[in-house]
């Protein structure tokens, strides 16, 4: 009789476990979609991987301040760099996917990187949620005033007579800043030193001081040092001229096939939840699409170039794949 009995009560606790699985599944989802609904309901953390005072700075409290306002809740800007930006993306990957601390997409760490850097703390394309890109912009060549050439012709002419005697600052190893200046030594047949910084804001510093000959930075960062008559303009690297400068040529003028734009995005850490991903990259799209926001863009040379997480995600695995060659012609490395 017992045996019978028990017999009966194990494949009824089955399905009880199993009617209670059935159950759990919808309610965890439910929970999850709630929590997206309400997002955000506290403050939320935006890591930039690169120091106070620089382009991606900038441009990065334009848009956290927007947010701020369509959310009622405070988007804080938390300033993370070191090492071309990884530090500061890696704080991104290990961070709790809850929504609450998210970071800026980036082209140093996450297309550039990749292949750079003989090893890095985090997968490029897979730790990192892809939620929205924000801009693109170009950068500019500028140097001291007192630099001997003024155009690009006279630069690479100077550089060729003296291989190894002028040196280009950057805002890091591995940064879009870096990449273009190999990229302009590898095209033009030239030979400049690196002087990498962390961050620009100190490498603007040592250029004004005269410690370095010349740099290429987001064209946030060059317009006002030249608006303001500090440094020297001479070429932007778009494929165009830009029309925040429309008097710089293009440096593809003088060396036909050169472009490296830098872009911007949001990203998470893998895992955030997809309703989540989505909520926040309408926002992003809803900031972008402010006057203020939009002006203040323009003023920095920086176009607003939206894309949903789909598309944000295969542009950078795209950059990734294109800058590739380029990084591995110029010779650089970073162990």
């Amino acid at each position: 009789m017992t045996e019978t009995r028990n017999s009966r009560l194990v494949p009824r606790r089955g399905a009880l476990a199993l009617v209670g699985g059935t159950l759990a599944a919808p309610m965890l989802a439910s929970g999850i979609a709630r929590a997206a609904d309400d997002w955000p309901t506290k403050l939320v953390r935006y890591i930039n991987p690169f120091p106070p005072g620089g382009p991606t700075d900038t441009l990065s409290r334009i848009v956290c301040h927007e947010l701020t306002e369509l959310t009622g809740q405070q988007f804080v800007v938390d300033n993370k760099s070191g090492n071309g930006g990884n530090v500061g993306a890696d704080a991104v990957a290990k961070s709790a996917p809850d929504g609450y601390t998210i970071g800026l997409y980036t082209i140093a760490a996450h297309a550039i990187a990749p292949t750079l850097f003989a090893r890095l703390p985090f997968d490029a394309g897979k730790d990192f949620a892809a939620i929205a890109m924000m801009w693109s912009v170009p950068n500019m060549l500028m140097s001291r005033l007192d630099f001997p050439a003024k155009t690009v012709p006279e630069l690479i002419a100077l550089a060729k007579a003296n291989p190894g005697k002028y040196s280009f600052a950057s805002s890091g190893s591995g940064t879009s800043p870096h990449i273009t200046g190999e990229l302009f030594k590898q095209m033009a047949g030239i030979n400049l030193l690196h002087v990498p910084y962390r961050g620009s804001a100190p490498a603007h510093q040592d250029l004004l001081a005269g410690q370095v000959d010349m740099m290429f930075d987001n064209i946030p960062g060059p317009l006002g040092l030249m608006r303001g008559g500090k440094v020297r303009g001479f070429a932007v690297t778009s494929a165009k001229r830009h029309s925040a400068v429309p008097d710089l040529p293009a440096v593809s003028e003088f060396l036909p096939g050169f472009e490296i734009t830098s872009w911007g995005g949001v990203c998470g850490p893998a895992g955030l939840p997809p309703a989540m991903v989505e909520k926040c990259a309408a926002l992003v799209k809803k900031a972008l699409e402010s006057k203020a926001v939009l002006a203040a863009f323009e003023k920095q040379g920086a176009a607003a170039t939206w894309m949903n997480p789909a598309d944000t995600a295969a542009f950078r695995a795209a950059d990734e794949k294109r800058l590739a060659p380029v990084i591995k012609a110029s010779g650089a490395k970073v162990e």
